[in-house]
């Protein structure tokens, strides 16, 4: 194990650091760099003292998803049977505005002219139906290199059950086309059903690919002695060499290390089940962890399209502490999705920011010091933000603090409404769990956010301001491999679908000995994907045999829908989780609280707030709101009516009075 493991979150703000150095963790925090995010961590990497230290980098990375959100993949080629090739561009038919009648166009995933055709196509049941000619392969190869892309996506009908014409389709472009080329083939990227998922997550994998394997590669050439590893959208981390050919699995990185490291966080602290809620520089992630296990979905999307590969059962709004306040035609305030970002920021980091934000509105009401932020290592302008508030606060004729307080409660309606869509709209209810807020802003509205919902509880974690790099170290070495095998469940064997388990965990646990993990610390975790036989969409659930996990499926179904249903039990998909061991780190409150001041007060209009710095408190120490609970990468209001304890870790519980 190298001398020094550093967890690395890259944000649309900040680029967070969490370092294990002599079993002691240390944070730092540096703006991100959005056009080279290499840069940021090579900065952090200088001013942490690590340079040509040997190393291991655990990185949480939004390259892939920026590249899929703003279009700016680079040029794929999109191969598929005869008659297939707009399946991507037609989808499941369905409209995001259902009456409007003439929604506007968007551009298809990929330009038609990209979109070839081919033989090799299988039945259902994994018989040639159209053979794959040599004149195809040639043909293909021809097309391929007159459209020159930057990537080809091969997805072949039913090639999950049978991958020999994908795999004669790859070689015969890789043999013709120059080395650089990325190709990714549904049959290795999600070998399951349902043509338009499989073949939106090849494509996505081939459209990113070449953007992500290029930037790991310029990061570990920049840093040559450190081992790269990167976090997986279903909270596994994987080397950075298996991560550039699987990109697709990195859309969701940062915020999977963040539920990482809640999960972590959580158990450490007694509480199993959270809502949490990560509020960053751009956006704010709600997910729900009952039982304290991360909850992985096939069902996910990223932007305007699905992802079936597992990821994280999350969702996102465009609501952080960047987020633009501005007031619409009408004359009504609106909060987001717009941010300020990294550059210029919110105005009150007095790099040339004007518009109004969330920050500045926390700073204007006194939640921020100005004097304090990032321990005292970057001085927040008032006047800035006064002058940025101010152009909301004017056209609505309020003053500048009451047009602050109006942005804190817009954007905390965004939240709440967030939480709910992970709580009541599930059929759990939040007041049973426990609020637990991460992320640089998180501390700030978490008081607020919980009694929207009813919550007495919550739960601050230490390090929070940095939750998503922890994560990154706790997080163990994964891998998620899936095999349709569709049936009724009764007419299965145990002794074929134990086959099947064994075949897909023996994949696994070969690419993480790959990677270095010991045998004996890999785990395995079989599920399987169920329904009611003639519905469209399945359960996951974890396999206990046949007849158990036949009735846990009703027992789950009535549950989530309010019924159960006396008709036959299909089975869809088998899954498995291969993981090794989870890096133990030991969670001390003092890490993060350098550089913090006093004992003071504020006055915010008739109310007198302690400011108190979170490492003055005492294990067991009651505190009573309002109060500022400062450090150096995150704030917490503790909101008149709440009162706080700090756990012997640094964990702040809140709860209600």
């Amino acid at each position: 194990m190298p001398t020094y493991i550093l967890g690395v979150d890259t944000g649309g703000t900040f680029t967070d650091f969490v370092l294990l150095r002599d079993s002691q963790l240390h944070v730092h925090k540096v703006l991100s760099t959005p056009d080279a995010p290499e840069h940021a961590i090579l900065q952090g990497i200088r001013e942490l003292g690590l340079e040509n230290n040997e190393l291991l980098l655990i990185h949480g990375s939004t390259v892939a998803t920026n590249a899929v959100l703003e279009g700016k993949g680079v040029r794929t080629v999109y191969i598929t049977n005869h008659g297939l090739r707009d399946t991507l561009s037609i989808g499941r038919q369905a409209r995001r505005e259902l009456y409007n009648l003439n929604p506007p166009l968007k551009p298809p995933p990929v330009p038609r002219e990209l979109c070839l055709e081919t033989g090799g196509r299988l039945s259902a049941t994994g018989e040639e139906l159209e053979p794959l000619t040599e004149a195809d392969l040639a043909e293909l190869r021809a097309e391929v290199e007159r459209l020159a892309p930057q990537a080809v996506a091969i997805n072949l009908l039913f090639s999950w059950l049978q991958a020999g014409c994908e795999n004669s389709a790859e070689r015969r472009i890789e043999a013709a086309m120059p080395a650089g080329l990325f190709v990714s083939r549904s049959s290795k990227v999600l070998p399951e059903v349902r043509e338009y998922e499989r073949g939106i997550a090849t494509w996505l994998n081939a459209t990113v690919g070449p953007l992500v394997a290029g930037y790991l590669r310029r990061l570990c050439e920049s840093i040559p002695y450190a081992h790269v590893s990167v976090m997986q959208s279903s909270g596994g981390a994987i080397s950075a060499a298996q991560a550039g050919e699987q990109a697709v699995h990195m859309l969701l990185s940062g915020p999977a290390g963040g539920l990482a490291g809640a999960q972590y966080v959580g158990a450490q602290a007694g509480c199993g089940h959270l809502l949490t809620f990560d509020m960053g520089g751009t956006s704010t992630d709600v997910a729900l962890l009952d039982g304290g296990e991360l909850r992985l979905t096939s069902e996910g999307r990223i932007g305007d399209y699905p992802v079936g590969i597992p990821m994280v059962d999350l969702h996102t709004i465009g609501a952080g502490g960047g987020s633009i306040a501005r007031v619409d035609a009408g004359g009504i305030l609106q909060v987001g999705p717009e941010s300020a970002g990294a550059a210029p920021g919110p105005a009150c980091y007095g790099q040339g920011g004007k518009e109004p934000t969330v920050t500045d509105a926390n700073l204007i009401v006194s939640r921020l010091r100005a004097d304090t932020f990032l321990g005292g290592s970057m001085r927040l302008d008032v006047a800035a933000a006064r002058n940025a508030i101010g152009r909301v606060a004017a056209p609505l004729g309020l003053s500048i603090e009451a047009a602050a307080e109006g942005i804190i409660a817009v954007a905390n309606e965004h939240m709440a409404r967030a939480l709910r869509v992970m709580s009541v709209a599930r059929g759990v209810d939040p007041r049973e769990l426990t609020l637990a807020s991460f992320g640089g802003a998180g501390g700030l509205h978490v008081c607020a956010l919980a009694e929207a919902l009813g919550m007495e509880n919550a739960l601050v974690p230490v390090h929070a301001g940095v939750l998503s790099a922890l994560g990154m170290l706790v997080a163990p070495r994964a891998r998620h491999l899936s095999r349709t095998q569709t049936g009724l469940l009764d007419d299965s064997r145990e002794t074929e679908l134990k086959h099947t388990f064994n075949e897909l965990a023996a994949e696994g646990r070969t690419a993480l000995r790959n990677e270095g993990v010991n045998e004996k610390d890999i785990e395995t975790h079989p599920s399987i994907d169920l329904r009611y036989r003639g519905q469209s969409y399945a359960i996951n659930l974890p396999w206990q045999g046949i007849d158990a996990t036949r009735e846990a499926f009703h027992q789950r179904h009535e549950a989530l829908y309010g019924h159960r249903l006396q008709q036959d039990v299909e089975q869809v998909t088998l899954r498995i989780k291969v993981q090794g061991a989870s890096l133990q780190v030991p969670l001390d409150g003092k890490a993060t609280l350098e550089g913090v001041i006093d004992t003071a007060h504020i006055h915010r209009g008739e109310t007198e707030a302690t400011v108190i710095p979170r490492i003055s408190l005492q294990p067991e120490q009651d505190l009573r709101g309002p109060a500022l609970i400062t450090e150096t990468v995150s704030t917490t209001w503790l909101a008149p009516g709440w009162q706080c304890r700090a756990d012997s870790t640094g964990n702040l519980l809140l709860s209600r009075e």
